[in-house]
């Protein structure tokens, strides 16, 4: 069998596997291109997940998808085995609800939610517009499929939804506009400086755990899995009992286990946690919690002694 018939079989083995296909520049969580990053956007968008393919990482299959679909640019995007294109065609397909049927997604105009913002928030994003704005950039939210949010600046496209205050505009696309009602914007103070918040509660919910609570569930050896979401080094001065670190390698094991185990999530101070609940709230776990306080709560309750180490 040639190259050539070999890289064909890979790219038909791939489209047929996997009910959305996307061949791309990069991956989902790093797009190397801005081709590549729109259609990702678009995608994340409607569906909590689909299949990527980096084609800079092979060269031959770089060719290979453009001979395979008579295609000349990445990203190519197939569903259900059909090819359905590039990035232009996928954003008018977007932007005409024809993407959402063929990924079997309702299509509905979204009217513009009732969200707030904080007066601290509302500054403090005025300030990162003016400083990283450019002409035709916009401050946009996307909530995608898994409830994950994203601040960004962006040209507006058509068929967004303005969101218009007296100092700001924000703007989001229909999908995320349905996903945003009675969404909440603030500003945190966190180990790595200031942050924003973003309370939704139409998000999978995640239940706050006090540590009192967490050490009644350790004395009776309660069936859990507990997370330790900090550095290596933080860890080293001290933990948990029975805690595990949560290693890239570890959440593709915690993503294995069944939807209604009891995962523990916990950090320094609970922000960084409370991130890490959320995202597998996301992946659909029902019992889902954030240690309250994080390991300084812990700290300041029971020593490091019982039962930490």
């Amino acid at each position: 069998m040639s190259a050539d018939d070999t890289t064909g079989t890979q790219i038909e083995s791939l489209v047929q596997a996997n009910p959305i296909m996307l061949f791309m520049k990069g991956n989902r969580q790093a797009p190397q291109c801005g081709f590549s990053a729109t259609v990702v956007r678009i995608l994340d968008s409607l569906v909590p997940d689909y299949h990527t393919a980096d084609v800079l990482q092979d060269p031959q299959l770089r060719d290979g998808v453009k001979a395979f679909s008579s295609w000349p640019t990445i990203p190519q995007l197939y569903v259900k085995g059909e090819f359905v294109g590039g990035c232009d065609i996928v954003q008018e397909l977007f932007q005409s609800g024809e993407l959402h049927e063929k990924l079997g997604v309702e299509y509905a105009q979204a009217e513009a939610p009732e969200i707030q913002i904080s007066a601290a928030a509302t500054e403090a994003l005025r300030q990162a517009v003016a400083q990283q704005g450019g002409e035709g950039l916009e401050l946009h939210l996307q909530i995608d499929a898994r409830y994950q949010n994203n601040l960004h600046l962006a040209p507006v496209n058509p068929g967004e939804i303005e969101i218009k205050g007296a100092e700001l505009s924000l703007f989001m696309d229909p999908l995320t506009a349905q996903r945003a009602a009675g969404l909440r914007i603030d500003v945190v103070e966190t180990p790595e400086g200031q942050g924003f918040h973003i309370e939704n509660p139409n998000a999978p919910q995640v239940e706050q755990l006090p540590v009192r609570e967490l050490h009644d569930w350790l004395q009776s050896k309660k069936p859990c899995e507990l997370l330790d979401v900090r550095t290596p080094e933080e860890r080293a001065v001290a933990s948990i009992d029975t805690s595990v670190l949560l290693t890239a390698e570890e959440a593709k094991r915690i993503e294995s286990l069944p939807k209604e185990t009891p995962l523990v999530f916990h950090c320094k101070m609970g922000g960084r946690s409370q991130q890490a609940a959320e995202h597998f709230a996301s992946l659909g776990f029902t019992r889902v919690y954030n240690v309250v306080g994080g390991m300084d709560a812990w700290l300041e309750t029971f020593g490091s002694d019982s039962p930490a180490s």
